[in-house]
């Protein structure tokens, strides 16, 4: 959400690649394409061609204006060419129950939210918008390798200090926040929720600052493209 603000919100009091210090990444947690298991197309090319020849006709459930799920699918119905009628909920849970129930056709959402209804085959998962696949769910493919290598969704989070804490400090705690993602039983934690530990390049204080102005960059005109606001 850091990166997405800039654009989201016209009268934002704080600028995210200036005001905070960068301590380093924490986690991704990858969304997944899912649709209602009735939903005709079988793998992601057919869902592609299908949203492009059916889009008036198709719903896609968010969580709102502003939020996560909202915004990437601002961005798949945008790299798709598509302007499906948007449903917007109060949660995942709710989502997830429509969804099931076949009252919306697709959404995004993570493997701790709609996993076990993929696993249990009340939902139909096309992919995992990332560049490996998840171990719980060996067998859905990636966005790269299902045919949308554009297409990534990785919402992120991260610790960062006030703007100004000096430098041993914040040396200090990234250095502690580098030893407590090594620790098995976090790397299982964060597995159990359906998300990644930041590899070693990923991690620290350059590059979790490239990291916000390269989103800032990358979300700012899709996100103003859709007209978006969310206050």
């Amino acid at each position: 959400m850091l990166s997405f603000s800039v654009a989201s919100y016209p009268n934002l009091a704080y600028k995210p690649d200036v005001d905070f210090e960068p301590i380093g990444a924490v986690l991704e947690i990858p969304e997944l394409i899912v649709a209602s298991k009735d939903f005709p197309p079988k793998d992601l090319k057919e869902f592609i061609a299908y949203a492009k020849g059916n889009a008036q006709k198709l719903n896609v459930g968010h969580a709102g204006v502003g939020s996560l799920l909202f915004t990437y699918a601002l961005l798949l119905n945008s790299l798709l060419g598509v302007e499906p009628t948007m449903v917007p909920f109060t949660g995942a849970a709710p989502m997830a129950n429509a969804l099931i129930g076949g009252q919306i056709d697709y959404m995004l959402n993570g493997i701790h939210e709609v996993g076990q209804h993929v696993l249990a085959g009340t939902i139909k998962a096309y992919a995992i918008a990332a560049a490996e696949r998840h171990p719980s769910l060996p067998n859905i493919p990636t966005t790269l390798e299902a045919g949308l290598p554009e297409f990534l969704a990785l919402p992120w989070f991260a610790l960062f200090a006030p703007k100004g804490v000096p430098q041993p400090i914040l040396n200090q705690l990234t250095d502690a926040l580098d030893r407590a993602l090594d620790d098995d039983n976090v790397d299982k934690r964060f597995s159990d929720l359906g998300g990644n530990i930041p590899s070693k390049a990923k991690r620290g204080q350059q590059p979790l600052a490239a990291l916000v102005k390269g989103e800032i960059a990358h979300w700012t005109p899709i996100i103003k493209a859709a007209n978006v606001r969310a206050e």
